[in-house]
């Protein structure tokens, strides 16, 4: 029977705010966690996105830190994405209401002008991504020395992302007397690293399996071609309004994203549909997260930059147009549906160049992902010589990757002349001939 948050040594002002937001029972990595870290442990979490675990955390941290006090942040929590720091903050405001506790974010993309205002005018949670905080810290406008809350939200993410030498540094600017919690979706052996260099005897808590998808996500696999098949397949499954009524198209490339996005607003209209990508101004995707948020855009695409940090409930569908080539990012692309225990589905469209990602990705899920036919109506387009191409030396790369010694179609022919022999068996041009003397 899962615990309600009532059961927890949890203030009333907490305990309404929770009420508010419509939660009545813990998930359980709230259930495991909350205690550990009310007690004061080190935490390590491993859990799969959208389980809940923001509110696992900043619950017992605002219960600890329990009204405002000074200028200086008393918790940090570091995230690799502007969108989920933005989405941590969120969740600290929301279950903050009836307290006077201070959250502020800051972020890359921006200005800092704001932001060093807003720490300035005191704040008691300090939500951040690295480079930002180093930035600030630097420019002294960051006190590190009242922090006793240090949380690491997405680990494999910033790890994936390279910041691991980031949080080195910060790390070394944290008072010694601090409570550390890490929470990560996988544990790579650099997450392992990391959680080794500041968690002292953590409490582990595992509520999945490491890398697995949700089990209220449905997932299912199209084979496909080429891309402009693809295309088709997506045009096809968008004719069904009330099934696919909100959801998010997932691509490798910016460039991919931007295309796919004029087409379906060419299709649907401007106001049916956003794109969200690292070449967006921040305020951009701020609002166009919001407006799919709010149900004002029914389709939202986007690159890997929006995988992780964007809770939006009722999102009804996961599209992996293209195969992440980071494989660990499906298990975050179909996290953005079937949020907390809701039911959703995840297609995956796969080209023979793609094959290889998706068996990596079963792999890492333990699990194989259903095929199924294209539907009758779908046109399947010729394929063009310039994609055959590009497929087939995707295909010996791959290959070449698992085996070395592999010899593809475009490799140099084993028994090909020298370059030095080719020189000889040139004939020399007349004018160079050398004159005989008679």
């Amino acid at each position: 029977m899962p615990k309600k948050f009532d059961e927890f040594k949890l203030n009333r002002q907490l305990l309404n705010a929770v009420e508010d937001a419509g939660f009545t029972e813990a998930t359980p990595i709230q259930e495991k966690a909350i205690g550990p870290v009310l007690s004061g442990q080190d935490l390590f979490g491993i859990a799969e996105t959208g389980t809940g675990k923001t509110a696992a955390y900043v619950l017992p941290v605002l219960m600890q830190l329990k009204y405002a006090q000074g200028q200086d942040p008393r918790a940090l929590i570091l995230a690799p994405t502007r969108e989920l720091a933005m989405q941590i903050t969120e969740n600290v405001k929301l279950f903050a209401k009836y307290t006077d506790l201070r959250t502020v974010v800051v972020y890359g993309g921006l200005g800092p002008k704001t932001q060093i205002e807003q720490i300035k005018a005191g704040a008691d949670v300090l939500v951040a991504t690295p480079g930002r905080f180093l930035d600030l810290y630097l420019a002294g406008h960051i006190n590190p020395k009242y922090l006793k809350f240090f949380v690491l939200d997405e680990a494999d993410k910033m790890m994936d992302m390279g910041f691991i030498g980031a949080i080195h540094r910060i790390l070394e600017v944290l008072p010694r007397k601090r409570q550390n919690l890490l929470f990560s979706a996988t544990m790579s052996d650099l997450v392992q690293k990391i959680a080794g260099d500041f968690l002292k005897h953590p409490t582990l808590i595992e509520v999945a399996e490491q890398a697995t998808p949700a089990p209220s996500v449905a997932q299912v696999l199209y084979e496909v071609p080429n891309f402009k098949t693809k295309i088709n397949l997506l045009q096809h499954l968008l004719k069904d309004d009330e099934a696919f009524k909100r959801l998010i198209i997932f691509c490798k490339t910016r460039l991919v994203a931007d295309n796919i996005y004029r087409f379906l607003e060419r299709r649907f209209g401007t106001d049916a549909v956003r794109v969200i990508h690292a070449n967006k101004g921040q305020n951009t995707r701020i609002n166009s997260i919001n407006s799919f948020r709010e149900g004002n855009v029914r389709i939202l695409v986007a690159t890997d930059v929006a995988a992780r940090g964007i809770d939006v409930t009722e999102v009804s569908h996961v599209v992996n147009f293209d195969v992440p080539i980071v494989v660990e990012d499906y298990v975050h692309r179909i996290g953005r549906t079937g949020r907390a225990f809701a039911k959703g589905d995840a297609l995956t469209f796969c080209t023979p160049a793609e094959k290889y990602y998706v068996g990596k990705i079963q792999k890492l899920i333990r699990q194989e992902i259903p095929v199924v036919p294209l539907p009758r109506e779908v046109f399947v387009e010729e394929t063009p010589y310039e994609e055959r191409q590009a497929i087939a030396r995707a295909i010996d790369e791959q290959r070449r990757k698992e085996d070395p010694e592999f010899k593809g179609a475009f490799h140099d022919k084993k028994h090909a002349v020298p370059l030095a022999d080719k020189r000889k068996q040139r004939k020399t041009p007349p004018w160079k001939k050398k004159k005989t003397k008679r």
